[in-house]
């Protein structure tokens, strides 16, 4: 018999997906949205797994795209948790793309995505506290703590 893992014990999430010529736009690239829409996704299932109940994403704190992707090659999304408040989350992605004829891989893109857990009645709910554990893990969370106490600031009426 298995036993589920308890929320807030899943912290990272790697997930890919196989470039096609659908989703690339006429000079060869995969267009802006469909990485957008993986990395929406590989975030969503990383807040989910860690909190283990609904979410939806409240922002997108950032998209930096390094280098184009192009068809045919292995989109590889790497989400790790950076922060838990009380009913919100950031998960940090990094989207490589590996050139499977080469087996090149390039950092294409990063993401800090922020999500808040819902309860059954739609109202949000608290998640599990985040521990960091390696300096890696501390880095990300100071920082995704100053993200968002500038989103905060940021939505505070001026005056």
């Amino acid at each position: 018999m298995t036993t589920p893992l308890p929320p807030g014990s899943q912290t990272s999430v790697i997930l890919s997906s196989l470039m096609n010529p659908a989703d690339a736009n006429f000079m060869g690239n995969i267009h802006g949205g469909v990485i957008m829409k993986l990395i929406d996704e590989a975030a969503a299932t990383c807040a989910y797994q860690f909190c283990r109940a609904r979410v939806v994403t409240a922002a997108i704190d950032r998209i930096d795209f390094h280098y184009p992707v192009g068809i045919g090659n292995l989109v590889v999304l790497k989400a790790n948790m950076n922060y838990a408040g009380t009913t919100s989350m950031e998960v940090g992605v990094r989207v490589e793309a590996e050139d499977l004829g080469t087996g090149v891989v390039t950092h294409c893109a990063s993401a800090y995505v922020v999500f808040v857990a819902l309860g059954d009645d739609g109202r949000p709910l608290p998640v599990p506290g985040l521990k960091p554990e390696t300096e890696d893990q501390e880095r990300w969370f100071r920082e995704a703590e100053a993200r968002r106490a500038k989103r905060l600031a940021e939505r505070r009426p001026k005056g």
